[in-house]
């Protein structure tokens, strides 16, 4: 049975690449939108991957290849830098209802 384990895709002992908070924040389609306690977030649809992620607001899985939603706020308590390392993939559904209550 082969190994589920993927390969890296970077060399082995390299370095990772360092987080580019500008190119993320200014991608192809990214927007700005106010979240439930009137904090300003960062919101992109991502490419396609091969990877799978953890919805935050059901806790589903969303894979990569799913279309999905990307957010994160736009300062932190660290600065932007550190906010932006916090980001979470998000079901567009979930992301919509994130914070809301039903009346």
């Amino acid at each position: 049975m082969p190994s589920k384990r993927r390969s890296s895709k970077r060399p082995y002992r390299q370095p990772h690449e360092e987080l580019d908070v500008d190119r993320l924040a200014n991608a192809t389609g990214s927007r700005r939108e106010i979240g439930p306690r009137g904090e300003e977030y960062v919101v992109v649809t991502p490419r396609p991957s091969d990877k799978t992620y953890t919805c935050p607001g059901c806790r589903q899985e969303i894979p990569g290849d799913v279309q999905h939603l990307v957010a994160w706020p736009t300062d932190g308590l660290f600065g932007a830098d550190a906010a932006a390392a916090q980001r979470r993939h998000w079901h567009t559904h979930c992301w919509n209802t994130f914070g809301r209550t039903r009346g």
